[in-house]
């Protein structure tokens, strides 16, 4: 179909005075993100114990956990602040581009400068940035979008089809026709992922919930069941029992996994790799199966012509020029590109075609009519359906030396192109890199399995490679260096069988045939050139070719790990420290060794800390992590079985020397603060916590945290005040038992 596009000139016109086609995202309410943070699990507990104390008249600890809750509430809410500015920002990058007729040729622009009246092409893997009215062709279109409605919808020339919807099959010429706020679904088409599924980082909240609720009920039990024994009041009991709580509430956790993971993704961002969920950085840490495309990725995403074969009675330049009638000229895949250069190449000049097919994987070739002939382009497999003769033809060509192209001429094979990918200078280095951190990278191919064996040992894959038609079950990754003869199609049941065999799986695409195994996949990751739908379904979206970002991703996804484990480690620790020391002296000595306040600033102290660590220092390791829920309390409350006998042991030499229990009570309250410091720096690092600084801000908080305990406890404010000596006490005891537990602790954790 014949259409004029508009000029250059006029679209710069239209724009001035339509604006760009976007609309700016709802404002981010922080208020209402807020009044969010106040309903659920983590505020029920603070807001059942406010309201218990209240009851019981203690307005001094009232007034703490009210501090603590909206500390809460507005530390969430600004941390989910900052973390939508850094994905509205990535979204700026993740803007569809469409191929528009401009100045009389095709070409490709970013969707928001498209205006009303530019004449654009529409195509399988389609997301639509404005309403188009459909000049030629036919589309299968996912308006669940804007309808809600799962169910796919057909649309022909004349029919208008809406921005925000997903073009599922078919091709089509359109005339776009609402641009913007005009347009029906009205709002910014972007391809974030603002929906997904909570990572296992999300989980791990309520396993550390659990733990901790678990710990804190055991303990409660045995102080009621002393109370009752030594006839005291239990009322009296309930203030305590209500502080061991709220100690326990992981208020901090929310706003530091997402302090992590917006740190890291706005550092990849800076490093080629664009993240459009997440959940996908803290996912790359358990990483150890990457199923690898190879086009595009392990080799450069061009492709030239190596050879041609004629096998028909007309001269090369006829058969060439009568192939170019079948060649996509609106949007050129890489073998179209291929193509082009090679008849621009034999100076070929090229036909324009009366009717034209476009490639698809389920017909396996283009189509293209004209000067008498019917021209396809394509595939020989599928070719050697319609032409028997072809397998007696093909005898003559070495299929080893790249990927096959074929022509039919008439149903007839005309000839054989063999074109060949370039490996990428960095693909074995970035190869062997995956390896030394433990993951097993296996290409995959549509190219036959000559070809890919070639590839497969030129950029040091081990292992056999396979056809597709010999996967089957019992087949190993290990075994594989690839995978031949791969169809699009193919690729979500080698995800989902490698899942099931127990892998956690990364997979690389760029078409939309390649979004469901996307999606399926731990870590999905979008190349460059991906179509829209497949950004879409991943997690992460490459800018530039390659493998190196891959391994970017991965250092990502361990520093968010590392980091993730020490806040882990540490809050476990820490919260079982302060409950059974306390709840140990109580039932040895008779008395609570801290004030009630004391116990709500220790804890507001202690999240501050441990909030900064989402941008702590980490250390590379190079195997796949494993979030062992299991293992980590194990290693916590060993750590705060060591800290709480030390503890006891000091709070009994105290009392044993007479010290006024008021004052026992602020150098305890000194002691844990201490500790609670010495914590974070020895769970932090593999070495000794004296060889490894932490990042400005967790040594900044720290430093705080310490001058305004001593500052506090000097002063006697919201506790009883102690002296220098009182004072310096309890923080070298806590420094000398930072020493000795980590002399222990650290050659125990290289073993693990």
């Amino acid at each position: 179909m014949k259409v004029k596009g508009l000029t250059q000139a006029e679209a710069d016109l239209r724009l001035k005075k339509d604006g760009l086609n976007q609309v700016p995202e709802p404002e981010f309410s922080f208020w209402k993100e807020f009044a969010g943070k106040l309903w659920n699990l983590s505020a029920w507990i603070l807001e059942a114990a406010l309201l218990l104390e209240c009851a019981l008249g203690k307005w001094i600890q009232s007034l703490f956990v009210l501090l603590m809750l909206l500390f809460a509430a507005y530390n969430g809410a600004t941390q989910k602040k900052k973390s939508r500015k850094v994905l509205s920002s990535i979204s700026q990058q993740l803007t569809p581009v469409v191929a528009v007729l401009r100045d009389d040729r095709w070409q490709k622009i970013d969707s928001k400068y498209l205006v009303v009246g530019d004449i654009v092409n529409l195509q399988k893997g389609d997301i639509l940035a404005a309403d188009i009215d459909l000049l030629d062709g036919n589309l299968t279109l996912d308006e669940s979008s804007i309808t809600g409605e799962a169910k796919n919808v057909h649309k022909k020339a004349g029919a208008t089809a809406f921005a925000g919807t997903t073009v599922m099959d078919g091709e089509a010429l359109g005339r776009v026709s609402a641009t913007g706020t005009n347009s029906r679904s009205g709002q910014t088409i972007n391809l974030i992922n603002t929906s997904a599924a909570p990572g296992h980082l999300q989980q791990l909240l309520t396993k550390i919930i659990y733990y901790l609720c678990l710990l804190d009920g055991v303990l409660t039990v045995i102080l009621l069941i002393a109370a009752v024994i030594r006839g005291e009041n239990i009322l009296e009991m309930l203030p305590f029992l209500a502080m061991m709580f709220i100690a326990s509430i992981p208020v901090a956790m929310p706003s530091t996994f997402t302090l992590s993971n917006s740190f890291e993704a706005t550092r990849l961002s800076k490093e080629g790799v664009l993240t459009s969920d997440l959940t996908g950085i803290q996912d790359a840490a358990n990483l150890n199966l990457l199923l690898l495309d190879k086009t595009g990725t392990i080799t450069e995403n061009k492709t030239a012509v190596a050879s041609f074969a004629n096998f028909s009675k007309l001269s090369d330049e006829e058969v060439l020029a009568l192939t170019s009638l079948a060649i996509d000229q609106r949007n050129q895949s890489v073998i179209d590109l291929a193509l082009m250069d090679f008849l621009q190449e034999k100076k070929i000049p090229v036909k324009e075609a009366e009717a034209f097919t476009p490639f698809t994987s389920s017909q396996g070739y283009s189509e293209g009519r004209g000067e008498g002939h019917d021209v396809k382009l394509g595939s020989v497999k599928q070719f050697s359906k319609i032409d028997p003769a072809i397998s007696e033809q093909m005898a003559a060509v070495d299929l080893s030396l790249g990927r096959s192209v074929g022509i039919l001429l008439d149903d007839r094979l005309a000839g054989i192109f063999i074109t060949k990918d370039k490996v990428r200078a960095d693909s074995k280095a970035a190869l062997a890199e995956l390896v030394k951190r433990g993951i097993k990278p296996v290409m995959l191919t549509g190219d036959n399995q000559k070809t890919a064996a070639s590839v497969a040992e030129e950029v040091g894959l081990t292992g056999k490679v396979i056809s597709i038609s010999d996967f089957k079950e019992g087949v190993k990754a290990e075994d594989l260096a690839g995978i031949a003869d791969v169809l699009p199609e193919d690729k979500l049941d080698m995800v989902k069988y490698f899942q099931k065999a127990g892998y956690i799986v990364g997979m690389t695409g760029d078409g939309v045939n390649d979004s469901p195994a996307l999606k399926q996949a731990e870590v999905g990751i979008a190349v460059s050139n991906a179509a829209d739908v497949a950004k879409k379904s991943s997690k992460m979206v490459l800018l530039d070719e390659g493998l190196s970002p891959i391994v970017k991703i991965l250092d990502a996804g361990h520093r968010v790990y590392q980091r993730m484990t020490t806040w882990s480690l540490t809050k476990l620790a820490r919260t079982a420290e302060l409950t059974m020391l306390l709840t140990f002296s109580y039932l040895i000595f008779g008395y609570l060794p801290m004030a009630l306040n004391a116990m709500v600033i220790y804890t507001i102290m202690n999240n501050m800390v441990t909030m900064m660590i989402g941008t702590d220092k980490t250390h590379i390791t190079y195997k796949p992590e494993n979030w062992d829920m299991g293992k980590l309390a194990k290693i916590a409350f060993s750590l705060a079985g060591a800290w709480t006998i030390i503890g006891f042991a000091f709070v009994s030499a105290l009392t044993k020397a007479g010290v006024n229990h008021d004052q026992v009570g602020t150098m305890v309250y000194v002691f844990l603060v201490m500790s609670a410091m010495m914590i974070v720096l020895i769970t932090r690092t593999k070495r000794f916590f004296w060889q490894s600084a932490p990042s400005k801000p967790v040594a900044s908080v720290q430093i705080a945290d310490i001058l305004l305990t001593c500052l506090l406890a000097l002063l006697g404010i919201a506790m009883p005040a102690i002296g220098i000596k009182e004072l310096l006490t309890p923080l070298a005891v806590a420094f000398l038992a930072a020493i000795l537990i980590d002399l222990v602790y650290q050659p125990v954790m290289k073993n693990k």
